[in-house]
C-alpha cells in the first residue's frame, strides 16, 4: 500500500490560496498550520472546507499554534514555547480548544497537532504535572470533537514523550514525527526514537536537518537528502510498525528555493512510499 504524500502549508486569510499551494505540487494531502487566532472563524473554516473538497485535497492534521512570545533556541525556548511555561498555559489551552473547534467546522480533519514545549525530564517537576493536566484537558476536548491530539516531536526526549502520553492516559493521543527536529534539538536519532514511541506515530514530517554544534542554537534544517535523516531506512521501519498515515514535506524557508526543495523532496520520497 502506497503512503500518501503531502506538504505543510500555512492557513491564509484567503484559504483557497492555501489549497492552491498544495495543488501546485500535485499532491493529495496537506497539513495546515496557523498561529493567527484571528483566522479561527467559521467563515474561514467553511471556505477552507469547500476549497479542499473542490481540489480533492485531504487535510491530515491541523497544526495549531498558541499565543505568546516564542524563541526557537535552547536558552529562551524552554520558557516561551508551548504549554510547559505556566504563564502561557491558560491561553494555550484556550487556543488549542479553539483550533479543535475550527477543525471540526472544516470537517474530515482527524487531528490537531502542536509543539507542547520542552517537557521536563523530571516527572515530579510542577511544570510537568501542570502540563500533563493541561494536555488531558485539551486532548479531552479534541476527543469530544472526534479528533486525535498529536505531539510534534523535537523539544523532548523520546522517553519523556512516551511517559507523557502514558500519564495523560487518553486513547486519542498520537505523535507527529518530525525526524529532523529530533536531530536539530539534539534529542535523538529518529530511527532509534521509533523503538521508544513508534507505535504512537500517526503522521510524519518529511524534513531534514543536523545536530546542533553549540549549546544555545538549534542544529540547521537542510534540504531533504542533505541532512542526517535516513529516509530509506525510516520509511520501512515505520511501515513495520503499522504506520499508514501521511508523509508531509516541510521546508522552513520561503521564496523560490522553498518550492525547488519541495519538488526535489517529492522526487526523493515517491519511490520510498510506493
Amino acid at each position: 500500500m502506497s503512503l500518501p504524500l503531502g506538504v505543510l502549508v500555512s492557513l491564509r486569510e484567503e484559504p483557497e490560496a492555501s489549497i492552491a499551494r498544495v495543488r501546485e505540487f500535485d499532491l493529495p494531502t496537506c497539513q495546515l498550520s496557523c498561529w493567527d487566532l484571528e483566522l479561527c472563524r467559521p467563515d474561514v473554516a467553511h471556505r477552507l472546507r469547500d476549497a479542499a473538497q473542490a481540489a480533492g485535497v485531504a487535510i491530515s492534521t491541523f497544526w495549531g499554534g498558541v499565543p505568546g512570545r516564542r524563541v526557537w533556541d535552547f536558552v529562551e525556548g524552554p520558557t516561551t514555547i508551548g504549554l510547559v511555561p505556566p504563564g502561557n498555559r491558560t491561553a494555550g489551552i484556550d487556543a488549542l480548544k479553539r483550533w479543535s473547534d475550527f477543525a471540526a467546522e472544516v470537517g474530515n480533519v482527524p487531528s490537531i497537532t502542536t509543539h507542547v514545549g520542552f517537557l521536563p525530564v523530571n516527572p515530579s517537576d510542577p511544570d510537568y504535572t501542570g502540563t500533563v493536566a493541561a494536555l488531558r484537558e485539551v486532548a479531552g476536548h479534541c476527543r469530544g470533537n472526534g479528533q486525535g491530539f498529536w505531539f510534534e516531536t523535537g523539544q523532548e526526549t523520546p522517553v519523556t514523550l512516551l511517559r507523557t502520553i502514558e500519564d495523560v492516559g487518553l486513547d486519542n493521543l498520537g505523535i507527529n514525527l518530525d525526524p529532523a527536529n529530533l536531530l536539530m534539538y539534539g534529542m535523538a536519532n529518529p530511527l532509534d526514537a521509533l523503538d521508544v514511541f513508534g507505535r504512537y506515530v500517526r503522521g510524519v514530517h518529511a524534513k531534514d536537518g543536523d545536530y546542533p554544534t553549540n549549546g544555545r542554537k538549534l542544529g540547521p534544517e537542510k534540504p531533504l537528502g542533505e541532512g542526517r535523516v535516513d529516509f530509506p531506512r525510516l520509511i520501512p521501519k515505520l511501515r513495520g510498525l503499522g504506520f499508514q498515515g501521511a508523509v508531509t514535506i516541510e521546508r522552513e524557508i520561503s521564496g523560490p528555493r522553498q518550492s525547488d526543495d519541495i519538488r526535489r523532496a517529492i522526487a526523493l520520497l515517491q519511490p520510498l512510499l510506493q
